[in-house]
């Protein structure tokens, strides 16, 4: 297993499957590396060097008290990053992961990344306010948390169904994805988890995106129960015209999954292009 420490003493793993230009995959809340696993092969088959962490707290990395916050998150990356002196990087987030990579540009800039891939990500912001009316209200996050504290077994088995889709009428459900989310998601220490809940919905993105130079791939599901697209990948457009926007009708927040051909081709066009 490949594993470094950071700066303050927490040991973040990681997978490093490939040989050829280096792609770094961000998941997301409460996931580990592996819901990657799938892209990874994918991308490795094709000349890629795929890059997947275990964010603080999460899977296989540590479960420190302190840092569960997006700029350390970002910082993390970013040891990452210079750890392996990765150049030239496409740096692809799905969800919070699209908040890290994003904090990672504003706190960092772009001398490393090549290319950015924001999947159904939470920026520019998720938390509604007077300046993001399209945004969820505090309670909603609220509401998460005490459901997370009460029993995250019963939370994160409940979750799948909206995230995956599953509650849609005519939906097949694979009962396989649900305990692989489930077994992920209990994986990432109930300190992590309550902490990312405040660092995905609170965090205001705007000027991350706004140090965005270089190309961006926004990819979203217009049926997203999670994080919904208007305030998300449709405000994020507004932020950054030149980036392309590509929208799946009827697709739910984990496209990585429902939705893998679709998102693969459109990965790698991207990131060939």
């Amino acid at each position: 297993m490949s594993r470094f420490t950071t700066k303050d003493g927490v040991e973040i793993y990681f997978k490093d499957w490939g040989h050829g230009r280096p792609v770094v995959l961000s998941h997301g809340w409460p996931l580990s590396a592996d819901s990657w696993d799938e892209q990874m092969v994918f991308l490795a088959e094709r000349g890629y060097r795929v890059i997947a962490h275990d964010r603080r707290g999460h899977g296989r990395s540590s479960q420190p008290w302190h840092g569960n916050a997006m700029d350390t998150y970002a910082d993390d990356l970013a040891q990452l990053l210079e750890h392996l002196d990765l150049r030239e990087a496409s740096l692809v987030g799905f969800s919070t992961g699209g908040g890290e990579v994003a904090r990672y540009v504003g706190r960092h800039g772009t001398a490393r990344v090549a290319k950015v891939g924001l999947i159904s990500a939470v920026p520019p912001l998720m938390l509604q306010t007077k300046e993001n009316p399209l945004g969820q209200p505090r309670a909603h996050f609220d509401g998460v948390r005490a459901a997370v504290a009460a029993d995250r077994s019963q939370f994160y088995r409940d979750l799948t169904l909206a995230f995956y889709g599953y509650n849609r009428p005519g939906a097949t459900i694979s009962e396989g994805v649900r305990q692989a989310f489930w077994l992920q998601s209990m994986q990432c220490g109930l300190k992590g988890a309550l902490d990312c809940i405040r660092a995905f919905s609170e965090t205001d993105f705007r000027e991350d995106l706004r140090r965005l130079d270089v190309p961006v791939l926004l990819l979203h599901g217009d049926d997203d129960q999670i994080v919904p697209i208007r305030a998300a990948a449709l405000a994020a457009a507004e932020l950054l015209p030149h980036a392309r926007l590509v929208v799946y009708p009827g697709a739910p927040h984990g496209l990585t999954v429902t939705h893998r051909e679709a998102f693969h081709a459109d990965l790698l066009a991207f990131l060939e292009s």
